[in-house]
């Protein structure tokens, strides 16, 4: 699963990464280091064919939900399925986003009763994004759509593996313009799901970092500085 992760990007760094036309006030904008589920967090998707950014909580909520409250259970949707279960098959044909992150965060049991946390990135500081998808979700007695987002997992790669069995899809900036939709036609499926592989352990890294970091509150520099 990927439960916390990181997005240290500055609002000008962000807008030219995912080279963004629709701009947002800056004065909104802010590094995030610990973010959890339930949370709101950014999203790029397309609107009316241009890249936008989107705020949106996460944990799906899918469409026809009787109500809000499973969302925190679906924070994760696992690549092998995502296609044909019901909670996800209309997002994965239609919503799907990239969600805006530079790391996350994975625990490695010691014993019964202790675990580490890692931080894991990509080496150098190289840009990317886990495959997302979105959804819209509207109260019979509210006006106002509730928007929330799950982030794609897969086999853990051999760096995530001693930590996880699950690890976040992971994708590279050339992937974004297919998973987002971008051009003339939709995207096979099974164009897709070729997209949802582990990411290459050797392009990667890990280190342990405090356990400070398991606290929602904390969200700050020192949880992703080495321990």
């Amino acid at each position: 699963m990927c439960g916390r992760f990181t997005n240290r990007y500055t609002w000008r760094e962000l807008h030219a990464l995912y080279m963004l036309s629709v701009g947002f006030p800056q004065s909104n904008f802010r590094p995030r280091y610990n973010i959890a589920p339930t949370q709101i967090a950014p999203v790029v998707r397309l609107e009316d064919g241009t890249r936008e950014i989107a705020f949106l909580k996460w944990g799906l909520v899918p469409s026809w939900a009787k109500d809000a409250n499973g969302g925190a259970k679906l924070i994760n949707a696992r690549a092998e399925t995502v296609a044909d279960k019901p909670a996800y098959k209309n997002a994965f044909q239609r919503r799907r986003c990239l969600v805006i992150a530079d790391g996350f965060y994975e625990w490695k049991k010691e014993s019964a009763k202790a675990k580490q946390p890692y931080f894991i990135t990509l080496k150098d500081n190289a840009p990317f994004a886990f495959a997302g998808l979105f959804e819209h979700w509207k109260p019979n007695d509210v006006s106002d759509l509730i928007e929330t987002f799950t982030i794609i997992t897969t086999t853990a790669n051999e760096l995530i593996a001693p930590l996880h069995d699950r690890m976040p899809v992971i994708l590279a900036p050339d992937n974004w313009p297919r998973w987002l939709g971008e051009g003339a036609g939709p995207v096979a499926p099974d164009r897709l799901k070729a997209m949802l592989a582990p990411f290459p352990a050797g392009r990667m890294t890990a280190w342990p970092v405090t356990k400070a970091v398991g606290n929602v509150k904390n969200d700050d520099p020192s949880l992703v500085q080495a321990v």
